[in-house]
């Protein structure tokens, strides 16, 4: 199975819809996904993330199957905080996060760095759980068995499929890091997406197992060979 995983194009977040751009940006990932083909198509109950799938379906003639769990409100009530300014912002934008996520002592706790004083403040536990118990019900429907905290999983049916998962960035970071096995402060610190950026994950069986292998992360090619801007949230370009 290959999984293209795709964020959603430039949003609007209130109403939550796409900018022009974000429509352009939809588009242009859809001849991109339409060159290898894509058998289905999911997307987070999200507007964006459904308008950002639209053409996609178009192109290659499917139906969107809609999963509300992926739906990053979900995800931002449980990683997001209340900074001092009294606004929020996700956990691994705050410099007190970012700090505490790269130090040793997150690191040694591993799996359990939820466990560490400053987390257990929040609901980050609660959060990943959530996440890591639907994710791996998402792809043990797809043929996938995680075998948790090994990278690893065995295969319980076989799986020639490409699929194309449209969603969030907050949400991505967290789904990703469950389905790799990459203990999320150290995902979500290192690793982003642009709009409609194409993660493809590669799951070669072998011995019936398989250890799901990132084959590009956030690529925005799409995007150059359509002549469209290639900015990070409108700040750095690339």
């Amino acid at each position: 199975m290959i999984m293209y995983y795709v964020r959603h194009g430039d949003p609007i977040y209130n109403p939550d819809s796409l900018t022009p751009l974000g429509e352009r940006q939809a588009e242009a990932v859809a001849k991109r996904l339409a060159l290898y083909g894509v058998d289905k198509v999911y997307a987070s109950t999200s507007t964006r993330a459904i308008q950002t799938s639209k053409p996609t379906c178009e192109i290659t003639k499917n139906e969107p199957e809609l999963l509300e769990w992926a739906k990053e409100h979900h995800a931002w009530l449980d990683l997001a905080i209340e900074k001092e300014d009294g606004k929020w912002d996700w956990c691994f934008f705050t410099p007190k996060f970012r700090e505490l996520f790269c130090s040793k002592e997150i690191r040694d706790l591993g799996d359990n760095w939820y466990d560490h004083p400053e987390c257990a403040k929040y609901n980050f536990k609660k959060g990943i759980e959530r996440i890591y118990n639907e994710t791996d019900a998402f792809l043990e429907s797809l043929g996938y068995e995680h075998i948790r905290y090994t990278g690893k999983y065995k295969v319980k049916k076989q799986n020639d499929k490409r699929i194309a998962f449209f969603a969030h960035q907050g949400f991505g970071l967290a789904f990703l890091s469950c389905l790799l096995d990459i203990p999320y402060p150290a995902f979500s610190t290192h690793y982003d997406f642009c709009h409609t950026g194409v993660t493809v994950i590669e799951f070669k069986e072998e011995n019936g197992f398989c250890i799901p292998r990132v084959l590009t992360h956030s690529s925005d090619s799409h995007l150059y060979r359509e002549g469209l801007p290639t900015f990070y949230n409108h700040q750095v370009r690339f």
